[in-house]
This record gives structure tokens, C-alpha cells and sequence, in this order.
């Protein structure tokens, strides 16, 4: 039985397993350009890799002037897969608190505002600091029961998003 070291997901419609053996037999050269140069069953394909997401594993490449969306599963991707752990719901934070008491000095957001992971939202004044409370996910501003000048308590519902 082989073992697959990595799977290619071409398109978000094909598969493609790869052993060691595989790679063993893989002719592929980098060209002088930054491209790749691949030969498979006596055929010669160019490739050029056009967008990159480390994070994701996630490329867009263009092979022989068609371009394709790649992405690369390693190892533990395909055990975390085997084991049936990548298809968990994460659920999404639909409330956030106040971290610590304090004072709200802003408001960066309003109602039914749209607002994107990692925006601010509002300025909280504790300890004679300004501290930034950002967005934990993408989603949409239900409600801000707080006021910009408002003194607060820890675990005061700061914002609310719709679910």
C-alpha cells in the first residue's frame, strides 16, 4: 500500500494523491524565470505560478495558458482529514465583553454596519491605556449597547452581532 504524502486539489474538482515513488519519478525543473518546467507521460508543460497563499496552502497557477486554483494538503491536512476533524463547525463569537473595566473612548462601528476580521470596533480607555477592540470575525453590527463616554464594568456586552 503506498502512502500519500500530499494530495493536490485542482479546481476544488479533482485530486490528486502523491507518494514518495511519485515524487522519486517526478521531472520537474525550475526555469531561469521563476517558472517550472514538468514533463508527465512524455509531455512538456510549462507552469507559472501567478498567486500565492501560504496560509492556506492555496495557489493560482497558469499551465500551458490555462490558469487553475491549487491546493496543496500535506501529512497532517490528510490525517486531520482521515480522522474526520476538519469538517467541525467552529462557532462564531456573536458577543463581545469587556475584557476589563473602563471608559469607551470611540465607537468605530455603527448598527448594521458590515465590518470585516481584525477591524477596529471601539476604543477602550483602562489603566490609563487606550486598547483597541478588534472584530473576531466578519459579520454584521446587530447592536452597541454603549455609548462613547460611558464608564463600564468588565463583562459589559460591548457588541452584538447577527447571527
Amino acid at each position: 500500500m503506498k502512502e500519500d504524502l500530499f494530495s493536490l486539489e485542482v479546481d476544488s474538482n479533482q485530486v490528486f494523491s502523491f507518494g514518495t515513488e511519485d515524487l522519486k519519478n517526478l521531472d520537474l525543473v525550475s526555469t531561469p524565470e521563476g517558472d517550472y518546467h514538468i514533463i508527465h507521460d512524455s509531455k512538456s508543460i510549462e507552469v507559472r505560478i501567478i498567486k500565492s497563499d501560504l496560509n492556506n496552502k492555496t495557489y493560482t497557477i497558469e499551465m500551458d495558458g490555462v490558469e487553475h486554483t491549487v491546493r496543496i494538503k500535506g501529512k497532517l491536512d490528510l490525517l486531520i482529514d482521515k480522522m474526520g476533524l476538519s469538517k467541525i463547525d467552529v462557532q462564531e463569537v456573536q458577543y463581545i465583553h469587556a475584557p476589563m473595566p473602563g471608559l469607551i473612548l470611540d465607537l468605530m462601528v455603527k448598527e448594521g454596519q458590515e465590518v470585516n476580521e481584525n477591524d477596529a470596533l471601539l476604543i477602550l480607555e483602562a489603566m490609563k491605556m487606550e486598547n483597541v477592540i478588534k472584530s473576531p470575525r466578519k459579520g454584521i453590527i446587530r447592536s452597541i449597547p454603549v455609548e462613547k463616554g460611558e464608564a463600564i464594568d468588565k463583562s459589559t456586552l460591548l457588541i452584538e452581532f447577527e447571527k
